[in-house]
């Protein structure tokens, strides 16, 4: 099968790492930066209120979660638009699109045991069925799980593909030409393809007339010509070529992922004729959206060592040679 396939099946199918519930920070296989700190909630939040505030949505607008997980993100949005704006709960709506039953049932009952009733959460089983006039769309760490091929340029200038048989990897010459020519226009001689993210851009752009979109994930805007394809196993990170690596038992065990092409994700959206394409590390976006503001609200009203251990994590967040910079962000208007 192809790479794309093998991918696809290790994390979505039939007991696919992600079909099951998985725990992410010091008891999962990696941390985000919804583990690290509440406060990147909290940014985002603010960043919606603004948006409304600024007139480019309205106060009814859907806040739709892409890959919510167990729902912690959306629930930290939630509880600091209610503490900046709490008026603003009273009209906004809030849905989620998961694909899988058991992790829609998780959610629910977090967002319910979070906030009663005062939130009613709306479940969409794929994008496709979506339908919205407008919508603020958060999708954290979602590209880096779409599927991907691998591709090298042999010494015979002669680009290859990989295919796994019995969880093995092997590469045969490429044939197929929409991967050959999307690696002509991005100059790509080595690495991952995902031609998965048009897909999920058009039917995006398709189904809500007016959005913003916001995302975060590690990755560049150009492509680094090497494999970055991995597997994280209870915080230790396996290159998916590294020698003698046993991908049959790591196989729906473990998660595998891959740096996001940015330039071809925002290429997605002009292709859509969106031209309001904002690319960010996470560090300068989080600034910008208001975290320090968030944080000298705090000071003024909790205690030191509650304001100096929340400021330690909003640091992670922010470490330029962490995660501030390892994450990038697009954030579009349509």
């Amino acid at each position: 099968m192809k790479f794309s396939e093998y991918f696809n099946d290790w994390l979505y199918g039939n007991d696919g790492y992600y079909a099951t519930y998985k725990e992410i920070g010091k008891d999962g296989d990696f941390y985000t930066s919804v583990s690290t700190s509440p406060f990147f909630g909290g940014a985002i939040a603010k960043k919606i209120i603004k948006s409304i505030e600024d007139g480019f949505l309205p106060s009814n607008t859907t806040i739709l979660e892409i890959g919510a997980h167990h729902g912690y993100l959306l629930a930290d949005v939630i509880q600091f638009i209610y503490t900046l704006k709490p008026k603003l709960l009273e009209t906004l709506n809030f849905s989620i699109v998961e694909r899988f039953p058991n992790l829609q049932k998780k959610q629910e009952e977090y967002i319910k045991e979070s906030f009663g009733d005062i939130i009613n959460l709306k479940h969409y089983n794929d994008l496709q069925d979506v339908k919205l006039e407008n919508a603020f769309v958060l999708a954290n760490e979602i590209f880096d799980a779409f599927s991907c091929e691998l591709v090298y340029t042999n010494d015979k200038d002669i680009l290859q593909q990989a295919f796994v048989e019995n969880h093995k990897i092997k590469f045969h010459d490429c044939i197929d030409e929409k991967i050959i020519k999307h690696c002509q226009k991005y100059q790509i001689t080595k690495g991952e393809v995902g031609l998965s993210y048009e897909e999920f851009v058009n039917t995006l752009c398709k189904n809500i007339t007016s959005f913003e979109f916001l995302t975060f994930d590690y990755g560049d805007r150009y492509p680094r010509n090497d494999f970055s394809a991995r597997i994280y196993e209870k915080h230790a990170v396996y290159p998916i070529f590294e020698e003698d690596l046993d991908l049959e038992k790591l196989y729906k065990k473990s998660d595998i992922t891959y740096d996001v092409h940015f330039n071809h994700l925002s290429d997605c959206f002009k292709n859509n004729d969106i031209q309001d394409v904002i690319f960010n590390t996470q560090l300068k976006a989080l600034v910008e959206f208001g975290i320090i503001e968030l944080l000298e609200i705090l000071k003024a009203n909790v205690d030191e060592s509650t304001y100096l251990r929340q400021t330690q994590n909003v640091k992670t967040l922010l470490e330029p040679t962490g995660m501030g910079d390892r994450f990038k962000v697009i954030n579009v208007r349509k």
